[in-house]
């Protein structure tokens, strides 16, 4: 019996995939066009033969070392040509790479190791941090010998892991995201279609410790163009200015909101028409009033907003546009789904809403990961028989609520649980409250964003017990040391106030508008 017909449901395209792999997509270039230029760091430039070769050396180096198929590599993932080699030859060997933020402090790192359990660490040159010092062996890409002739690896199947990814967790322990082969090969043939074929790659300037990054490295590699590292974004010169110009305009710049809001207060704000075919958003949702901010330095650029949870492989959503057609929605819509995967409007049951009605968005198909390490999926992952799709295909409940308009796009409307989005960080508000209560004498908590060129978190601190207050100044110093020491800075709170409540609504959540208010904040 067919499945019966879903009012709020929309499919992307069903197109076959050119490769099982990223990896022979790279390899295939290296063979195809050597000296094509993959990756390019300053004056350095490394070839695809160079790369190819260097992520073989790799692939031997953990074999040698005894990874094999089915392990997981941690990778401390600077910005570096040795790096991406790192991830190529791990995944060239079957196994899936982990990447570790080296900004990251000692304990979150500690945390994902301990998750991830690896058979190797590998770096190169461990610059921009402390190596970890795990009980496995630990290759710096930079020492290999590259020998000619070093012997290719059966290249992966498209079901075998191409990495795990940790993300926030609202336990207090971060979660492990398994993407196999097939979707991230699905990712960048997909996201390689919308950005098209113009233009000399995308700059690499996000952590490579989250998927944001992902699409400017993956995909101008899947394309066979280049890879531009950019240290950071405060290297505006790379980025958009004089470094970028002699090698012709980006074919894409992907970026979030907070990051364009960021660029925009500059002494010279970046013109994206002069560096870039394409701007991509995401991270964030979307205000069309940044893009009327923006649109004069737009012009002939081509927009896309870009969507999508880690669980579902670096995003699976987009919506095209351009400056001239700025829908008036109260955010700009999430478009339509990538290749080969659907999207459900849902209620808290999983059943369909009424078309145009809000709802949470559960994307199935090929973008969705194939679960979180250790299978703990917390009701998040299902099967998507159970939305009246085919059964036995994987499904993932985002948590977002969504509209499907009368166009066909899906619309963004806000998060249905305790997530937030930090300058395109994912934030559990679990995760922080778990570090927060830790602190002596912190009863409760509670958290705002302040949305700017720059978002600024803030943190409500409610104290329990009868001893004498600490000063102001004294505990924030506390609290930001405390989650200092477990979690990315850009999860710790720029703000840290004491009230003497936190306000809960009728409906049992918290009110951060009343509790700033009651606090004459």
């Amino acid at each position: 019996m067919a499945p019966t017909p879903h009012p709020s449901s929309i499919a992307g395209e069903v197109r076959p995939v050119a490769a099982e792999s990223i990896v022979r997509l790279v390899r295939d270039h290296a063979r195809a066009r050597p000296d094509a230029v993959a990756v390019r760091t300053g004056p350095e430039q490394v070839t695809y033969r160079q790369l190819w070769q260097r992520a073989l050396a790799v692939a031997a180096a953990l074999a040698e070392a005894g990874t094999g198929p089915g392990d997981r590599v941690a990778l401390w993932a600077d910005r570096t040509a040795g790096t991406i080699a790192g991830a190529l030859g791990a995944m060239a060997l079957g196994a899936a790479y982990v990447p570790i933020d080296p900004t990251h402090p000692g304990e979150r790192t500690a945390s994902v190791l301990a998750g991830a359990a690896p058979a190797a660490l590998l770096h190169d040159g461990a610059e921009g941090g402390t190596l970890p010092a795990p009980a496995v062996p630990v290759i710096d890409v930079r020492e290999l010998p590259e020998p000619p002739g070093l012997p290719e690896p059966a290249l992966p199947r498209a079901d075998a892991i191409a990495y795990v990814v940790f993300t926030s967790g609202s336990t207090g322990t971060p979660k492990g995201v398994m993407v196999e082969h097939g979707s991230l090969v699905n990712y960048v043939s997909w996201c390689g279609d919308l950005v098209g074929s113009a233009g000399n790659g995308s700059p690499l300037f996000g952590s490579l410790g989250f998927d944001l990054a992902m699409t400017t490295l993956w995909v101008p590699l899947a394309q066979g163009r280049t890879v531009t590292t950019v240290a950071g974004i405060w290297d505006q010169e790379t980025l958009f200015g004089e470094r970028a110009e002699p090698h012709g305009p980006y074919g894409f710049v992907k970026m979030t909101p907070s990051h364009a809001r960021f660029f925009d207060v500059l002494a010279q704000p970046p013109r994206y028409d002069r560096v870039t075919k394409l701007l991509m958003f995401g991270g964030e949702a979307l205000d069309p009033a940044l893009i009327s901010s923006l649109s004069s330095r737009l012009e002939g650029v081509r927009l896309v907003n870009h969507y999508g949870p880690t669980e579902t492989t670096i995003g699976c959503c987009a919506y095209r546009f351009d400056r001239h057609h700025v829908p008036s929605t109260p955010t700009v819509p999430i478009g339509r789904p990538a290749w080969n995967t659907r999207a459900y409007v849902v209620d808290e049951q999983l059943r369909p809403v009424p078309a145009g009605a809000p709802g949470e968005l559960v994307i199935a198909g090929r973008a969705v990961a194939a679960g979180y390490l250790g299978g703990t999926g917390g009701g998040k992952f299902l099967d998507e028989g159970e939305l009246g799709g085919p059964a036995g295909g994987r499904a993932y409940r985002t948590g977002d609520t969504v509209e499907l308009l009368a166009e066909g796009s899906l619309l963004y409307l806000g998060r249905g649980d305790d997530q937030l989005k930090v300058n395109g960080y994912r934030v559990e508000l679990g995760e922080l409250r778990h570090h927060v209560l830790s602190v002596p004498g912190v009863a409760d908590a509670a958290f705002d964003i302040v949305r700017g060129p720059v978002d600024t978190m803030e943190l409500f601190v409610r104290l329990g017990g009868q001893g004498p207050r600490p000063g102001a100044g004294e505990f924030t110093a506390l609290v930001r040391e405390t989650l200092s020491a477990a979690l990315p800075s850009a999860l710790v709170p720029d703000e840290v106030h004491l009230v003497d409540e936190i306000v809960v609504n009728a409906n049992g959540k918290t009110d951060v508008a009343a509790t700033r208010a009651r606090a004459g904040r």
